[in-house]
């Protein structure tokens, strides 16, 4: 089969080369997926340039974590269901067959056809796990979202105001349309106006309950904390270096009265690990999600669309901030 591999550390397209690979063959607890498209992510940036520790296999390596397809081996509970998943040990999934655990494993939303599912499962799983199971978003309480315009910010702002919440969103100059298009009340451009301070004034000084960071805002989004606010740890697209970085003191969380919550998208059967949210969870999580696609509710922002060929350059484009929500593979 064919599947885009890491061979050396570089930019996308320096690391990346499209080579035959034998065909994966499905563990116990795994199905074989073969794959329709899949979505670009952030880390695999990162994994490219060899700085993302967490996911960080020997080269030579398949890049890639979500995909949507056909199961077509494995577990014979899912034969033939049209699928979204993560590939087994989170990568993987730019290829045209894909290993993938059960517990990280869903029914494709019937309302996503075709390529469109792959752009669901990550960015939506992790925002509502953020804002509803750890971040506890009550209708009425404000949120601000960093990186509204992204694959998971514009997730979280749709859910949030889907809650009752009031929106307040980050992003780079006509992103901001997207994000309030999407439904945010205050649209802020972060390179043009410190958006503490204008997070303060659109509150009247009060702050928000909830901080929606994938980006690594630490610091300066504890000073736009209402009391009781809670500030959600989503991701590092600022730097993943900060992920193993001292950089909390305490001193804001004490005075502010303030909760710094860390959140992971990762499914495990039950009882699952210390840490991991059992795959039940998941399920009822998915559960909602297609409720609030069915009625509208939702939608995954599909920024681009690219064939197999161009994956490495349209990486390339999302390193240098050039995309907006996701961009899809089609195989």
């Amino acid at each position: 089969m064919k599947a885009w591999q890491v061979v050396r550390h570089g930019s996308p397209s320096e690391a990346l080369e499209l080579v035959d690979v034998d065909d994966p063959v499905a563990g116990p607890g795994e199905v074989l997926v073969r794959t329709t498209a899949t979505a670009l992510n952030f880390n695999e940036i990162d994994g490219c340039r060899g700085r993302y520790i967490t996911v960080n296999p020997p080269m030579p390596y398949t890049l890639g974590m979500e995909l949507t397809g056909e199961v077509v081996g494995g577990d014979p509970a899912w034969l033939g269901r049209r699928v979204v998943a993560t590939a087994s040990g989170a990568f993987g999934a730019h290829a045209e067959l894909v290993r993938c655990g059960v517990s990280m494993t869903f029914d494709a939303p019937e309302a996503l056809p075709g390529s469109d599912a792959a752009a669901f499962f990550f960015p939506f799983h992790l925002a509502w796990l953020g804002l509803h199971e750890r971040g506890r978003l009550q209708a009425g309480e404000t949120v601000l979202v960093h990186a509204g315009a992204g694959g998971v910010g514009s997730a979280a702002i749709q859910l949030a105001v889907a809650a009752g919440a009031r929106v307040l969103a980050t992003a780079s100059g006509a992103k901001t349309d997207l994000c309030r298009e999407l439904g945010a009340d205050v649209a802020i451009d972060y390179r043009t106006e410190d958006f503490t301070t204008a997070v303060l004034d659109a509150t009247n000084g009060r702050g928000v309950d909830v901080v929606f960071d994938g980006v690594g805002l630490v610091p300066p989004s504890l000073a736009c904390l209402a009391r009781g606010g809670r500030h959600l740890i989503i991701g590092f697209a600022g730097g993943i270096e900060a992920e193993d970085e001292p950089g909390i003191t305490p001193r804001p969380l004490l005075f502010g009265n303030a909760s710094l919550v860390g959140v992971m998208l990762a499914y495990a059967p039950d009882p699952a690990p210390r840490g991991i949210t059992p795959y039940s969870v998941g399920q009822q999580v998915h559960a909602r999600l297609n409720e609030l696609l069915d009625a509208g509710a939702i939608r995954p922002v599909i920024g681009n669309r690219v064939p197999f060929a161009d994956l490495p350059k349209a990486l390339d484009e999302m390193e240098g901030r050039a995309t907006v929500g996701r961009t899809i593979v089609e195989l």
